[in-house]
């Protein structure tokens, strides 16, 4: 309908005026959407069951739930703009109306034998011969998947934050929390090398940062992603390697070992214990995985039952 098409043109040159260019072009698609939807429906007619119907076509035709979300925003943000100068478009035909939950994703960990493999320092390398970003990557990997610690916390870590002593590191979280979490051996061993060799490379200003770049500034999140992304390829592990796959990792490792969903969430840095729920189901999944190849009524194939 003309009507319907000419309203739409309005809102995509308000749009245009706020200077997005990709908020227009998402916006104005979804805003199509709906016209093909409601067929010839003149939007100042349209009912909360009209646009219930138009979501259930879409989620019907593919639409992820995510983008039925920003759909759903886009008509509400039409039909807000249009009723600021027209009294008969009624907004409140989206009162309540939600697009669907988009099922929630498990956190994605290697399994235990990669990230052993991966963390594990070069073989062709001793701490006399290995330069000094082999052994700043080595130790970055160990406390990345050692302590479970976010990749901001790692290129926030200083000097001043690492106790080998007593083997734990000082970490600032979400908010700047403060929490201490313990050092395994390797991650101690590692980071002592790193350290010697450290002092080598600081600029003429002291930086206080415990990992630093080439030319002696701490480091940043792209090089630490990068790095990892090599030591992976030469690990020979093909999936996507990411800093918050290994603290997804280090999570449902230590879960799976200890079962303690408590500890976990305190080494995590979890306000919120449901946080940390969602490692329970990858180690539901480990113990379903482990039941079905072990169990002998889970076989679907070996011998017969005695």
């Amino acid at each position: 309908m003309k009507a319907n098409h000419d309203a739409l043109d309005r809102f995509a040159q308000s749009l245009k005026a706020r200077g997005s260019p990709q908020t227009e072009a998402r916006y104005v698609r979804a805003c199509e959407s709906l016209i093909t939807a409601v067929d010839a429906t003149p939007l100042t007619q349209l009912k909360r069951h009209d646009i219930q119907r138009a979501l259930a076509k879409l989620h019907a035709g593919g639409l992820a739930p995510r983008t039925l979300a920003v759909t759903l925003s886009a008509w509400r943000s039409w039909f807000r703009y249009l009723a600021k100068t027209d009294a008969s478009i009624n907004p409140t035909v989206f009162t309540g109306l939600k697009a669907p939950k988009a099922p929630k994703r498990l956190p994605n960990a290697l399994t235990e034998t990669e990230a052993v493999r991966l963390v594990m320092p070069p073989e062709s390398e001793n701490a006399e011969k290995a330069s000094s970003t082999s052994l700043r990557d080595q130790a970055m990997f160990e406390v990345l998947y050692g302590c479970g610690i976010r990749i901001g916390e790692l290129v926030g870590l200083d000097v001043a934050d690492v106790d080998l002593a007593n083997s734990e590191i000082r970490v600032f979280g979400k908010g700047r929390k403060e929490r201490v979490v313990p050092l395994g051996a390797p991650a101690s061993s590692a980071i002592a090398a790193w350290l010697d060799e450290r002092t080598s490379i600081v600029g003429s200003v002291p930086e206080d940062a415990l990992f630093l770049g080439t030319r002696g500034e701490r480091i940043s999140p792209p090089v630490v992603r990068r790095a990892l992304k090599s030591r992976s390829l030469e690990r020979g592990i093909s999936s996507h390697v990411y800093p918050h796959r290994l603290r997804h990792s280090f999570a449902s490792h230590v879960l799976q070992s200890s079962g303690d969903l408590r500890a976990v969430q305190e080494l995590m840095g979890h306000a919120s214990i449901a946080s940390t729920q969602v490692y329970t189901h990858l180690d539901f999944q480990h113990l379903a995985k482990v039941y079905d190849q072990a169990h002998p009524r889970a076989r679907k194939k070996g011998r017969d039952d005695v």
